[in-house]
């Protein structure tokens, strides 16, 4: 296997070299669980090797390209489990958009994958504009030509499941224990609860009240109501900034530096797709979110990363995924 440097553990393995010399070695039907960001094509150049998928000639090309990762995706992936790619609409500085998540869809369909769900992550218009540059959100167009005013671009996850029949459900007895996101409890639920209590809980309260388990293990109000949180199909309330340390990582000859994944949303496929000491793969690693989230989470993992600086920073980050929720904060200090 043609890789530069690799740090296997009892919990994960993590390769610093191409996705396709180490995809390729996996055993069939052997991973649980898919999810990652592909290069976005045109968008970004995350480095200045030739074997980098984002550094193909046209999109033609870097379509065949990915097209080869997903076959193998496809081999590898148990029957009936999930492959959630996070993607967006492809732009240039004017807004000119490409429609990457159907290039996406279509190529998985392609490979023995049902396309089953679209999750839209939004995002706030103002921090798209700071970090993209992209000229259809600059307030100047409002006044001068709003024909050049358009909204901002969200996220979006593709949630993907390998033809055949699953052997191993994925359960959760008591329902979503935990929530990883920003708005616990919905305002229309707190209002509900003090209508029909006639009485003036705080959100404080009303969490301590929902989190209190009973002793016989039912299942309470509170899962039902992360499970609303995380079952619409807008996501609004991801943190944008909840994200592993990457700024070190940048170098000199990128082009731009790109905001990692969310862990509110690798937290949320990890927990909603996979079980306790199962396997996740993500095959454009980064500086390792979608590793540290499912080994914090107790499963295990492999991640694969191209570039040096993206893997240096990923063994520092993976250094602390063991002690994430040592320290667990009560659930009304999140108020």
């Amino acid at each position: 296997m043609k890789v530069k440097e690799q740090l296997i553990t009892d919990e994960y393995a993590i390769y610093n070299g191409d996705c396709m010399d180490v995809v390729t070695t996996l055993e069939s039907e052997s991973i649980d669980l898919v999810i990652y960001s592909p290069p976005f094509a045109g968008l970004y150049n995350y480095s200045s090797s030739e074997r980098d998928f984002s550094n193909c000639e046209n999109k033609e090309q870097f379509l065949q390209q990915y097209e080869y990762l997903v076959a193998e995706l496809g081999r590898i992936t148990k029957p009936g489990r999930i492959n959630a790619v996070h993607c967006t609409d492809v732009f240039d500085n004017t807004c000119r958009l490409w429609d990457f998540p159907h290039e996406i869809i279509e190529i998985h369909q392609r490979h023995g994958f049902e396309y089953r769900n679209r999750i839209t992550i939004w995002k706030e218009p103002l921090k798209v504009r700071m970090r993209t540059m992209v000229q259809s959100l600059m307030h100047k167009f409002i006044v001068e030509d709003s024909t050049k005013c358009f909204t901002a671009m969200p996220d979006y996850v593709l949630v993907f499941t390998k033809k055949g029949e699953n052997q191993t459900p994925v359960t959760h007895p008591f329902g979503m224990n935990d929530y990883f996101g920003e708005t616990p409890i919905l305002p229309n639920i707190l209002r509900a609860w003090n209508n029909a209590n006639e009485s003036n809980l705080n959100e404080s309260q009303l969490w301590e009240h929902l989190n209190n388990i009973n002793e016989d293990g039912k299942i309470t109000k509170l899962n039902h109501y992360v499970w609303q949180r995380y079952a619409s199909s807008v996501w609004d309330d991801i943190r944008i900034d909840n994200v592993l340390p990457f700024r070190d990582s940048k170098e000199e000859d990128d082009e731009k530096h790109v905001h990692p994944l969310q862990l509110d949303v690798i937290d949320r496929l990890v927990e909603l797709y996979s079980n306790p000491n199962e396997v996740v793969l993500t095959p454009f690693a980064g500086v390792g979110s979608e590793v540290y989230s499912p080994v914090s989470l107790g499963r295990k993992a492999i991640g694969i990363e191209l570039k040096d600086s993206y893997y240096k920073q990923m063994t520092l980050n993976m250094k602390e995924s063991k002690g994430r929720f040592k320290k667990k904060v009560q659930k009304l200090d999140l108020f």
